[in-house]
């Protein structure tokens, strides 16, 4: 007898405090990137109310070498205005305002423990002169045959409906839309596979003159059934569209930003597993978003090769050390050829050394802003080179 069972992913829109979060530092990493692509950056930024405040360490060799200071070059205040801007948050009525938040900017250096670990030069106590994992951890690469960006269906749908609100929002077409927002998708599945959607769930912004059933009727014709496969959804799908009854206080007006508090929603939406790092703010150095980054790469190809229908790709990392400490490939029972040959055709084909994540995948360019919303996987565009399947013949001619 087929397997029922139901599974739930949420997303969330740009102007969701987190998210807003999520957006200035990655647009503070990528001006760093734009100066200097050997930049090692962690930044975190927290926001409430009519605040912003800007931290973490940040060293551009360029600037050193120059002896400019970073703020000299980098206009933070700016470029944390202008992310908000961007993002949306520019009408009178709002607290939190791209022209009005009072930015405070705490960064530092990078530690230069932290630095010795990293840089491709010898160092006492190192016992090599590779580049190093810039940080401890462990990361996970998933892909799956449910979409055709090979990710979980229940994710890939609540992206689509983040998307499609932002879309018309910033088109002007619906004028009582406001950037905070989140969509949650309940998706059925049957002997592993997903047949129809239980419920659909939509919690939008808007203007304080917009009415209930106004909003119910546009979330409902105007963004699930053009953007969720019609087949998908049946008379028993139940729509849920704000269901406080009202949501007009939002943002970080609302509710206090944190960089790095939507991991799942980053990534897999809870069906492929998360090693808990967050990605935003960090320079490929840090493992937790560049190892993350190749897992994906890795899964996704292994999926496209037709060697499995879904692969999870686990690796672990200690500080400084140039090689992973683990590697593990999991095909959930779906593998077409003996697992333990697809994890030997996995190392033959990929490197994943540190420094040869960074240059596989390009990773010292200021692409980061374009991960930010609605996913760091499942996205088609040349920039996020980890959603290539440039390996489906390498690796099948691994495991023959």
């Amino acid at each position: 007898m087929a397997r029922r069972f139901i599974f739930s992913s949420e997303s969330v829109g740009e102007g969701h405090p987190d998210k807003v979060c999520d957006t200035i530092s990655d647009a503070i990493l990528d001006a760093c990137l734009t100066q200097d692509k050997t930049s090692r950056v962690a930044c975190e930024t927290y926001a409430k109310s009519n605040i912003v405040i800007v931290g973490g360490e940040i060293t551009i060799p360029k600037l050193e070498q120059e002896k400019k200071s970073l703020t000299s070059v980098l206009n933070i205040d700016q470029i944390v205005r202008s992310a908000i801007e961007e993002i949306g948050y520019v009408h009178e009525d709002d607290v939190f305002h791209a022209n009005k938040v009072f930015v405070t900017n705490i960064i530092t250096d990078q530690s230069a423990d932290i630095s010795q670990g990293v840089n491709e030069s010898e160092a006492e106590g190192k016992g090599h002169a590779e580049q190093g994992a810039g940080d401890q951890g462990l990361m996970f690469g998933f892909a799956c045959d449910e979409t055709p960006e090979l990710m979980p269906a229940p994710i890939m749908f609540a992206h689509r409906l983040g998307r499609e609100l932002t879309r018309i929002r910033k088109s002007g077409k619906c004028g009582w839309l406001r950037p905070d927002a989140k969509s949650q998708v309940s998706v059925i599945y049957e002997d592993n596979k997903p047949v129809g959607i239980s419920n659909v769930v939509i919690s939008t912004q808007h203007a304080a003159e917009a009415k209930h059933r106004e909003i119910k009727d546009f979330c409902i014709e105007e963004v699930i059934r053009k953007v969720i496969p019609a087949e998908m959804i049946n008379g028993t799908t139940e729509f849920l569209i704000n269901p406080t009854g009202r949501f007009v206080v939002g943002g970080p007006q609302g509710d206090t930003g944190l960089t790095g508090r939507k991991i799942i929603v980053d990534s897999y939406g809870g069906m492929g597993r998360h090693g808990g790092g967050a990605f935003s703010g960090k320079d490929p150095s840090k493992v937790d978003r560049s190892a993350a980054y190749m897992g994906r790469w890795v899964a996704k190809n292994v999926v496209a090769a037709g060697l499995a229908r879904r692969c999870e790709v686990q690796f672990a990392y200690a500080i400084g050390h140039p090689q992973p400490v683990s590697i593990h490939i999991n095909t959930f029972l779906t593998n077409t050829v003996d697992e333990e040959a697809i994890e030997k055709a996995v190392k033959s084909v990929f490197s994943f050394k540190p420094a040869d994540i960074i240059q596989q995948l390009d990773l010292l360019r200021p692409i980061y802003s374009k991960t930010t919303n609605y996913g760091h996987f499942g996205k088609d565009d040349p920039d996020i080179t980890w959603e290539r399947t440039d390996k489906v013949e390498e690796l099948k001619a691994a495991v023959r």
